[in-house]
C-alpha cells in the first residue's frame, strides 16, 4: 500500500508540473522503500514513464500538445537514453545523488525568475497563445498569428540539441526528463506551462521508455510487483492531477514546481552527507 500511496503522489505531481513525478520517483524509492539507486533509476523509468502516458493521451484529447515539437524532441531523447543508462552504471550511488540534487536547484532557480517575470496575460489558462501575441526575441521557435508553432531548421536544430542532452541526463538519473524538458521548453518557445507540460507528458513517455529498456537489457534488478503498485498509484494521481491543472494558472504552477524541486533536492543532500 506504501508503494500505491507513493505513485499517487508522483502521479499527481507529474499531471501537474510535467516532471515532478520524476523528482519525487527516484527519493521516495531510495528513501521511503529502501531500494539501491540503480533498481530505483530502472523502476522509476518504467512507472514514470507509463504513468505521463496516460496524462499525454488526456492532453492530447484537449488539444494541448504540440505534437511535431514534442515528436523531435522525444526522438532525440530516446536516441540518446541509452548512454545516459550505461554512464549511470559507471558512478556512484552518491554522485549520482549529489548531481541530481545538483541540477534541481538550478531548474527551479531559473523557474522562479520566470515565475516572477511572468506578465499578467500569463495568470490565465489558454491552450494557445493569443493571436495578437508579439514574438520574444529571446527564444528560438516562434508561434505564428494563427496560433501554429513555426518549425524552421533553427527551431528544429534547437529542439534537436537540447532533446539529446535531456535523454543522456534521464538515463543517468532514472528520470522522465520532465523538470528539464518544460523549463527547455519554455525557453526554446514561447509555449506557456501548461502546453510544456502537456508536450513534456509525451516526451517523457517515449524518452523514460527508451531508458527503461536500456536499464533492463543492461541487467539492472527490477521488482515488477512494485512497479505495477507504483503504476497504479500513479494513473490514480495523474488523473488528479491533470483536473487540477485545469484551474492553475502558469506561475503558480511554476512556484509549485520550483518549490517541491528545492525542498527534495534539500533532503537528498542531507541523507546523503548527514
Amino acid at each position: 500500500m506504501l508503494s500505491v500511496f507513493f505513485g499517487v503522489l508522483i502521479g499527481l505531481a507529474l499531471g501537474l508540473t510535467g516532471g515532478g513525478g520524476s523528482i519525487f520517483a527516484v527519493p521516495l524509492l531510495i528513501y521511503g522503500l529502501g531500494l539501491p539507486a540503480p533498481e530505483a533509476v530502472a523502476v522509476s523509468l518504467g512507472a514514470v514513464a507509463l504513468t505521463a502516458a496516460f496524462g499525454a493521451v488526456e492532453a492530447g484529447w484537449r488539444g494541448l500538445i504540440e505534437l511535431r515539437a514534442g515528436l523531435i524532441f522525444a526522438v532525440a531523447g530516446v536516441v540518446s537514453a541509452p548512454l545516459g543508462v550505461q554512464l549511470g552504471d559507471r558512478v556512484s550511488d552518491t554522485l549520482i545523488v549529489s548531481l541530481f540534487a545538483a541540477v534541481m536547484v538550478v531548474v527551479a532557480a531559473r523557474m522562479f525568475v520566470s515565475a516572477r517575470r511572468a506578465g499578467d496575460d500569463t495568470r490565465v489558462v489558454r491552450a494557445r497563445p493569443a493571436a495578437n501575441a508579439h514574438n520574444d526575441p529571446g527564444t528560438v521557435c516562434h508561434y505564428s498569428r494563427d496560433g501554429r508553432l513555426r518549425l524552421n531548421a533553427p527551431c528544429s536544430a534547437a529542439l534537436v540539441a537540447t532533446g539529446l542532452v535531456v535523454g543522456v541526463m534521464s538515463g543517468f538519473f532514472g528520470v522522465g526528463g520532465g523538470f528539464l524538458i518544460v523549463p527547455a521548453l519554455m525557453l526554446i518557445t514561447e509555449m506557456g506551462i501548461h502546453r510544456a507540460v502537456s508536450t513534456s507528458l509525451l516526451v517523457i513517455t517515449l524518452v523514460g521508455l527508451s531508458g527503461l529498456a536500456s536499464a533492463v537489457f543492461a541487467g539492472r534488478d527490477m521488482d515488477w510487483a512494485l512497479t505495477a503498485l507504483f503504476i497504479l498509484g500513479g494513473l490514480i494521481g495523474m488523473a488528479g492531477g491533470r483536473s487540477l491543472s485545469r484551474y492553475l494558472a502558469g506561475p503558480a504552477l511554476q512556484f509549485i514546481f520550483a518549490l517541491a524541486m528545492i525542498a527534495i533536492a534539500v533532503f537528498m543532500l542531507v541523507k546523503t552527507f548527514l
